[in-house]
């Protein structure tokens, strides 16, 4: 399931609900580039009998969140998204094993443009099925460290105590 491999881990995932309901499980992460997989159950399909296109829009969402955020960053910054296009191309169905293939295409200063590929079918008989555009912004965070958000606080102990370095606050940043 998500990060269920240590060389794959991301600790963005560690408090990721949505990509844990969705089964998604991490295939491949690099510096700029992540590919994800998941099984289409029968809770993600519509009316029609096909996959939802909110539920491709979500794991599209993940693999484009796990390009755009380094496994490795100091949780001082986030990038999220700041626009998305996405086109259907195919209708998937219950049972299909989909792979999304999320790539940087341009980074300049706190933007970027990332493409996101996804597939239905195994490897060598796959089928293109939605393609994604995700436009990123990269903001500073005053946030805690994703590591430490995930840790839960038991009644009796006292608050956890965590420093950080912060950035500035979204209003200094416009101001530059």
């Amino acid at each position: 399931m998500v990060g269920s491999s240590t060389s794959l881990n991301h600790p963005m995932l560690a408090n990721d609900h949505a990509s844990a309901w969705l089964g998604v499980e991490v295939l491949k992460l690099g510096d700029g580039h992540a590919t994800i997989a998941m099984t289409l159950r029968k809770e993600m399909m519509n009316g029609f009998g096909v996959t939802h296109g909110g539920m491709i829009f979500a794991f599209a969402d993940s693999a484009f969140a796990l390009a755009c955020n380094p496994a490795d960053g100091d949780g001082s910054t986030m990038t999220v998204g700041s626009g998305v296009d996405v086109n259907f191309l195919k209708p998937s169905r219950e049972g299909q094993r989909i792979t999304a293939e999320a790539q940087r295409r341009s980074s300049q200063g706190r933007s970027g443009i990332y493409d996101v590929r996804i597939f239905a079918g195994a490897p060598e008989d796959r089928d293109v099925i939605a393609e994604f555009r995700g436009r990123s912004r990269t903001v500073f965070t005053k946030a805690v460290p994703i590591a430490a958000a995930s840790t839960t606080e038991a009644s009796t102990s006292a608050p956890a105590t965590t420093t950080m370095a912060t950035g500035p606050s979204s209003r200094e940043i416009g101001q530059r």
